[in-house]
């Protein structure tokens, strides 16, 4: 196996490993139940199954729209801003729904950086999957006769894609994993401003979220659009370092656990001992 199909494969196991050696180091630093990071990772899953329906209904409507006469700059921004929004607005949502209903008990810091580690560590476990499930697709592919597969537009394009994959840089590579790590973080801050909402009971902080999260993204496209993979991940860098200030400047003392204890001055029931007769007392003695 050569180096190059080696890096791709790391790079699609970095994608799954990391998120999970994450929340393997979280879980027994703290002693934590892995329910919090499940349910984290549920709450992404359940919030894609309506935020993917949505933006693909929306991009139908709009099409038929005169949006769709835009130059192709303003529609990008047009797209990158209704996407980063949107994704904002369904997966900030569905986590304050998870800390409503579903991790009534998630009510620290500790704890929401778990929920949003799991959170984070699903959307980066399926998208290694989909990168492993290319790698090997690419592997398949790579020394087969695409004229045999494709024919027209549709083998012109496969033999770009091959190409494009197997002549990729060892750095190029690894972005997917590298981005994945960087996300992470980004979401645990989403999980812990989102928690704000909750323990201070001011709807304020979602709105916060769902718009940071917006600014996140929209941004991380215009960056791609614009100029290359390079300053799109060193923009998500930068996000995962404003994001690690956000998560400890709201750091807040873990709440101590109630140990129940009896008190010194509790009352304790005496026992009154029987009085004893001169008879009684004149028996215990020896002889």
């Amino acid at each position: 196996m050569d180096t190059v199909t080696i890096i791709h494969l790391i790079n699609a196991i970095l994608m799954m490993a990391v998120p999970i050696a994450l929340a393997i180091y979280f879980v027994r630093k703290w002693t934590l139940s892995w329910r919090f990071w499940f349910v984290g990772g549920a709450t992404f899953v359940l919030s894609q199954v309506g935020h993917i329906p949505f933006n693909t209904l929306m991009t139908m409507l709009l099409n038929n729209t005169s949006l769709a006469a835009l130059s192709a700059q303003n529609a990008m921004y047009f797209n990158a801003a209704f996407l980063g929004l949107s994704a904002g607005l369904f997966e900030e949502l569905f986590r304050f729904g998870m800390y409503r209903w579903w991790l009534k008990d998630a009510r620290s810091w500790r704890k929401a950086v778990v929920a949003g580690a799991g959170h984070g560590g699903a959307e980066a476990i399926i998208l290694g999957g989909l990168a492993l499930l290319a790698f090997f697709q690419f592997t398949a592919m790579r020394n087969v006769d695409l004229s045999t597969l494709y024919t027209g537009k549709t083998l012109v394009t496969a033999q770009a894609q091959v190409s494009a994959y197997w002549s990729a840089t060892w750095y190029d590579s690894l972005l997917g994993a590298v981005e994945r790590f960087f996300t992470i973080v980004v979401q645990i801050s989403f999980s812990v401003i989102v928690l704000q909402a909750i323990i201070r009971r001011k709807w304020g902080w979602v709105v916060l979220a769902i718009l940071y999260h917006a600014l996140v993204d929209a941004s991380a496209l215009i960056v791609m659009n614009l100029t290359n993979a390079y300053w799109t991940e060193g923009l998500v860098g930068i996000f995962a370092l404003v994001s690690l200030v956000i998560i400890l400047v709201l750091r807040r003392p873990e709440p101590e656990q109630t140990v129940s204890t009896v008190q010194m001055d509790t009352p304790v029931a005496r026992l009154d001992a029987p009085e004893l007769t001169s008879e009684q007392l004149d028996n215990t003695k020896f002889n």
